[in-house]
């Protein structure tokens, strides 16, 4: 099962192909050859990538 890298939630909703929304920390993750990437939405909708605050192994995902 996915986890959020920031808040650790499994609290995670489905939102398209590869694309899932963190309802405890309110952040998108998409899921690219077993790395999860992080974006936090701004008010304009835009996407601002939050990977740099995570190490590339608390962003791997395994199933």
């Amino acid at each position: 099962m996915l986890q959020c890298p920031n808040c650790r939630s499994k609290d995670i909703g489905k939102i398209g192909i590869n694309q899932y929304y963190c309802w405890g920390c309110f952040i998108e993750l998409s899921l690219a050859d077993g790395i999860i990437k992080t974006h936090q939405v701004e008010e304009d909708g835009s996407l601002s990538s939050l990977d740099d605050l995570f190490d590339e192994d608390e962003r791997r995902y395994s199933s």
